[in-house]
């Protein structure tokens, strides 16, 4: 099998029982860190009824703790600026301080020690390992190294050892440029900008595949393990396409699939216990093989923020089929966010299920899409509307493919969509995240 090399053998084939058994006496630390650290789970936990580490109890016991939402981190630097009453490590400690961008007004902070930094890199290291890259391989990299915690890559390939040309988001010209005088062939980048960059090139007559890029891995969003994304970036560029995931707070590269392309990896064992939940009931989902549920993250070795049963609200589906390479342990595929769900008349409908429906129809459309609610909010009346993109060439004026579309929406997510087709290149290329719900046009 290609691609088969291993950053961290000893934790990435490690048993599932001996890490769960490590991991209960980091836990066990932890807690104790909290406790005489950390002013916001001192409280948390007193009024959940805890208030001593012996009563919080083993790692087996954790599902009796309650979560940490973000909007309480956010209340929390609201309240206790700059850092909020969660940080458990002194200000002069930290060595790297990210932020969010702020669209609610005020960015929210996230502060690193160098254990912590150390920490994010490992993980991105045994991620990108994973995903094909190489010590010496030159590679552009599309996430900006400040303010935001995605510039935290760059530590992991110092680890691998790779040659980083960093470029960020917005400068596409110079990406490419980098490509071809500097003959990079690695790309790191959100799936939505893998897709800009081929409509990007054709615009200018450049032969994608003549740009020599070997392998892609994808994060920052959902997407770059769908089908239809990874073929369509595989044949412009004729390259592999892998995805991670991570979430700021924890770590980037908490997940991140490997050569036998069958689902991410669990890349933070050691630092990081993730449970699976119900999202509506908060119980505790066991980890078997179709399971789907929500992401839950609790830090184990962690100094400046470490945050407790954090709910990551991605939502996921678990493979536990037996990996070649010899990783071991869950493998997830992400199927969307509480953010982008919509229910219609009872249905739960995440926007990536409407992608896997098209990709029936990959050689009629482009694979781009637009929900566009008539009202604003979760609930929504049917028939909910949807504008998909034709192939290059194609006429929007396709009632019958529209037809046919709805009908296998209907058939497959049990949801009545209108369904309107537009012209190939009408629905906007992002070039960092693509907005799959677009309210623009609901009214309040």
């Amino acid at each position: 099998m290609k691609d088969h090399a291993i950053f961290d053998s000893a934790a990435e084939t490690r048993p599932v029982e001996e890490q769960f058994s490590l991991d209960r006496a980091s836990y066990r630390e932890q807690v104790k860190y909290l406790f005489s650290h950390s002013d916001f789970y001192q409280k948390k936990f007193a009024e959940a009824g805890f208030s001593t580490p012996e009563q919080v109890g083993d790692l087996d016991d954790i599902a009796a703790l309650p979560f940490t939402e973000k909007d309480e981190i956010r209340q929390s630097q609201a309240d206790y600026p700059p850092f909020g009453n969660h940080v458990a490590a002194p200000a002069e400690a930290l060595r790297r301080i990210f932020s969010t961008s702020g669209t609610t007004g005020v960015p929210c902070y996230l502060g690193l020690t160098a254990n912590d930094l150390g920490m994010y890199a490992t993980n991105v290291a045994r991620g990108y390992t994973a995903a094909g890259f190489k010590p010496g391989q030159r590679l552009v990299v599309g996430f900006n190294a400040g303010p935001f915690v995605a510039g935290a890559v760059y530590y992991g390939f110092d680890k691998i050892g790779a040659s980083v040309i960093p470029v960020g988001t917005g400068n596409t010209e110079r990406m490419v440029g980098a490509i071809q005088n500097l003959g990079a062939t690695g790309v790191s980048c959100t799936p939505s900008y893998g897709l800009y960059l081929i409509d990007w090139c054709r615009e200018r007559n450049i032969d994608t595949r003549a740009l020599g890029l070997k392998n892609m891995i994808t994060a920052g969003e959902p997407g770059g393990g769908d089908p239809l994304i990874r073929s369509t970036i595989n044949e412009a560029f004729g390259c592999t396409i892998r995805e991670s995931m991570g979430i700021g707070d924890i770590s980037l590269s908490v997940w991140a699939e490997d050569a036998d392309e069958a689902g991410m990896h669990f890349m933070a064992r050691e630092f990081v216990h993730v449970e699976l939940i119900d999202p509506q009931s908060g119980r505790t989902i066991p980890w078997e093989d179709g399971a789907q549920g929500e992401l839950v993250y609790t830090a184990l070795k962690r100094e400046a923020m470490p945050l407790f049963r954090f709910r990551s609200r991605d939502h996921v589906v678990v493979s536990l089929r037996d990996n070649p390479t010899g990783r071991t342990g869950p493998r997830i595929r992400c199927i969307g966010r509480t953010d982008d769900m919509l229910i219609v008349r009872g249905v739960n409908l995440f926007p990536t299920a409407v992608r896997n429906v098209l990709e029936d129809f990959s050689e009629e459309t482009s694979g781009m899409f637009n929900i566009q609610p008539a009202t604003r909010g979760v609930l929504q009346d049917p028939p909910l509307p949807i504008a998909i993109e034709v192939s290059p060439g194609a006429s929007p004026d396709n009632r019958a493919l529209a037809e046919r579309i709805k009908q296998a929406i209907k058939n497959r997510l049990l949801v009545t969509t209108e369904i309107h087709l537009v012209a190939h290149g009408t629905l906007p290329r992002e070039t960092y995240k693509s907005k799959l719900v677009d309210y623009s046009k609901a009214v309040a």
